[in-house]
């Protein structure tokens, strides 16, 4: 008896490669926090520098054929953190690994996104070509200045928010949040704004204001009601903090009970702590995109939003091959 012989196609199920978790000086902390929200050990990686202030970078174990992710935020010393992303990223791109991911959750040179005069450089769109052009494959980053930040890569962008963090925060801090008013301290942000006063289901109001030079404000003009209620100023990161003090003080003059001010990332540069310190705000909230541990302790009025369960949640559905869209609007317990 013969039985004809066939061949059956055995699907073999396609492995993903193993997940490797590197950081860079800017922010060990967050990376720390990340790979413990992971259940893993955060990669071996010795960065240093020469005497002559050259950037040097040593990958301790092997990463071929792994799923590589970077943690390195545009802070401190933006121009050297920057360099040793680059470094980091070309290291493992030529040891074979299969994806490098740049996880920048502040964004380094954002604000310099368009050519607002003239001969005036636009920076953003350089460190993504210097992003692309170490090898990074794929960039996971915070609440940028402009979104369209997005459109300068030719590589995937995934641009997460804060806000959901920042709503919950609120709720659960601010007593009478119910009775507060949601303020955009410029024009820039009111698309933010309105989002947030949406889902709080509050008012919102706009600050116009018009600057001299960078950093410095000329004017500012209250668009909008907050007599007897409580203010909340949301922007997206907070530098030499002139322009919200500026405006709390704004607020306070039309009849404000109590102002808050909310931004994703605190950069605190220059003046910004002793300006905080005598400010009229109730406190000064921003996320850990950028360490805020030491400034913390110059200035009681900040407080500090954990955000490296978001990142955690978006390095893991990435790894999997899942959408992260869920973040932009819940905070992964």
């Amino acid at each position: 008896m013969n039985f004809a012989s066939t061949s059956v196609p055995i699907k073999t199920a396609v492995k993903m490669p193993n997940i490797k978790v590197f950081s860079g000086t800017s922010h060990p902390d967050l990376a720390k926090k990340i790979c413990d929200r992971l259940g893993i050990e955060k990669g071996k990686v010795v960065t240093k520098k020469f005497s002559n202030g050259e950037c040097c970078v040593e990958v301790g174990e092997s990463v071929r054929g792994e799923d590589v992710y970077i943690v390195q935020s545009g802070c401190c010393e933006v121009n050297d953190m920057l360099m040793e992303l680059l470094i980091m990223i070309n290291a493992c791109k030529i040891a074979s690994a299969c994806r490098v991911t740049a996880v920048i959750p502040c964004f380094p040179y954002a604000r310099q996104d368009k050519k607002d005069k003239s001969r005036a450089p636009i920076s953003a769109k350089l460190v993504a070509n210097m992003l692309s052009t170490a090898g990074a494959d794929h960039i996971i980053t915070m609440d940028l200045h402009a979104s369209q930040i997005q459109g300068f890569f030719d590589i995937p962008v995934d641009n997460l928010y804060a806000e959901p963090a920042v709503l919950k925060w609120i709720k659960e801090n601010i007593p009478d949040w119910r009775n507060s008013t949601v303020v955009s301290p410029d024009a820039g942000g009111a698309k933010r704004v309105t989002s947030i006063a949406d889902r709080l289901n509050v008012d919102f109001a706009l600050i116009h204001k018009e600057r001299k030079k960078a950093n410095e404000v000329a004017s500012m003009v209250l668009v909008g009601d907050v007599k007897e209620k409580v203010a909340i100023l949301v922007d997206d990161m907070a530098d030499t903090c002139g322009t919200i003090c500026h405006a709390a003080e704004k607020l306070l003059e039309a009849g404000a009970q109590k102002v808050y001010a909310v931004c994703t990332h605190g950069i605190f540069s220059g003046p910004a702590t002793s300006r905080i310190n005598n400010s009229m705000f109730e406190a000064v909230v921003v996320t850990n995109t950028i360490p805020q541990d030491e400034r913390m302790k110059h200035a009681p009025k900040i407080k500090c939003i954990d955000i490296s369960m978001i990142l955690a949640e978006a390095v893991r559905r990435t790894h999997n091959g899942e959408s992260v869209s869920y973040l932009f609007s819940n905070v992964p317990m």
